[in-house]
């Protein structure tokens, strides 16, 4: 008798697993490890295997054909996860397919390739995109002014710009850090790096960058910006023919009245912004929400907008989250002036009490651009020379959660159902 029963409990333990079929990762608050998920559905595209993002279910999850090495991972990383048969899934596809639900089914398809723009010697910061990059186990390339100038963007499926000052004025760090060896280091190799590249001053060499960078997009890259590296930008773009660095800077003075000769058309994102022409401020414009915001670390919050999953699916895959509301975190630019931003531009997030988006994303011509707002989502208020963030404390980081939806979005592909 025990004989049969161990053979009739070995069918079904085998009719089981012959009906399990699907990886489903959950990425509501059931999952341990949000992400460190992204890079599972990143190694499941390395090791071509489809994936399907199911937006708005259970936090916008994640699900592939059954795989032992897919499961193996997930044990590996502590990443939660269920193994669910065909009739699971196909009761999942016919959710999301109903018309009065605002869900959708994306098929990733391709792991992106990932450049990070980033200087090769040491500052004394991090950056949040390498920072999660690394602990998703995500693969990524450090690229800087050389290698854009030479045209390696074009090996790239995704860049994402680092901390960074596009207007040549070294970060508007003067007033503080001049005379520390740090500061010193980087502008004399920015100079050196500058010559070597055929332009007089940085503020040139960083321009062109900017420009290539434009082009990149144009011809269907996706850019992703945080912090400085944001409004810098498109002051750069706007002021293409104007000198406004200081004799600190660029060893000259500016042009008389720059303010006037910017040209808002050439932007992104920012319009009529009015540019700080004190070095000493560390500041670059007033589309940065920083110095004009009142309010406490623990009611700084933004809220994420819900938009349609089958309608505006790019949106919804940028927001989604286990939560709509993001603990606020500070930056050199923290949050953009709403009163600033083009009509054109899509805000994602923002805090409507302080009148600041903290969020936002457009399209040019073939290519895209994410702007996020803010230096570090889970350090509030990161201070040149502080440790790095340990993520190992933070696995369900839903402001970090933002940078990986742009991780992957590159790889998505509108997924029509099937019935």
């Amino acid at each position: 008798m025990k004989h049969i029963l161990a053979i009739i409990l070995s069918i079904l333990l085998s009719s089981n697993f012959l009906f399990a079929s699907y990886i489903l990762i959950p990425m509501d608050d059931s999952q341990k490890n949000h992400l460190k998920s992204y890079g599972i559905a990143y190694w499941s595209l390395q090791n071509d295997i489809e994936v399907d993002w199911l937006l708005n279910y259970k936090g916008g999850s994640f699900l592939t054909k059954y795989y032992k090495e897919i499961e193996e991972e997930c044990v590996i990383r502590g990443v939660s996860y269920a193994v669910i048969a065909d009739f699971q899934a196909q009761q999942i596809f016919n959710e999301i397919m109903r018309p009065d639900i605002n869900m959708d089914r994306v098929k990733l398809e391709k792991a992106p390739k990932i450049a990070v723009y980033s200087p090769k010697n040491k500052l004394p910061w991090d950056d949040a995109v390498t920072l999660v990059l690394s602990y998703s186990e995500i693969p990524y390339d450090i690229i800087y002014d050389k290698e854009i100038i030479e045209g390696d963007l074009s090996k790239y499926d995704w860049l994402h710009l680092h901390h960074e000052d596009f207007t040549g004025q070294y970060g508007k760090f003067y007033g503080s850090y001049a005379n520390t060896t740090w500061y010193q280091l980087n502008k004399n190799e920015l100079e050196a790096s500058a010559l070597e590249l055929g332009f007089n001053k940085v503020s040139e060499m960083k321009k062109f960058v900017a420009r290539a960078i434009r082009n990149y997009v144009y011809n269907g890259g996706f850019l992703f910006a945080m912090c400085s590296a944001t409004d810098t930008y498109d002051i750069a773009l706007s002021t293409e023919n104007v000198d406004i660095c200081m004799p600190m800077f660029d060893g000259d003075n500016t042009d008389a009245d720059f303010q006037s000769k910017i040209d808002y058309s050439k932007t992104f994102a920012f319009k009529d912004f009015v540019l700080s022409k004190n070095p000493y401020e560390y500041e670059f414009s007033n589309i940065d929400a920083t110095n004009f915001r009142k309010v406490t670390p623990d009611k700084d919050y933004f809220y994420l907008f819900e938009f349609s999953a089958k309608w505006d699916p790019i949106p919804t895959m940028l927001c989604q989250n286990h939560t709509s509301i993001i603990k606020g975190f500070m930056g050199q630019t923290t949050a953009f002036n709403k009163n600033l931003i083009k009509s054109s531009v899509l805000i994602m997030g923002e805090n409507k009490l302080l009148n600041e988006a903290r969020y936002i994303h457009g399209e040019l011509n073939k290519g895209t651009w994410t702007f996020y707002g803010g230096h570090d989502p889970a350090d509030y208020q990161h201070f040149v020379g502080d440790p790095k963030t340990d993520l190992d404390l933070h696995p369900n980081s839903p402001g970090y959660r933002l940078i990986l939806n742009n991780i992957l979005f590159p790889a998505a592909k509108k997924k029509k159902m099937k019935t």
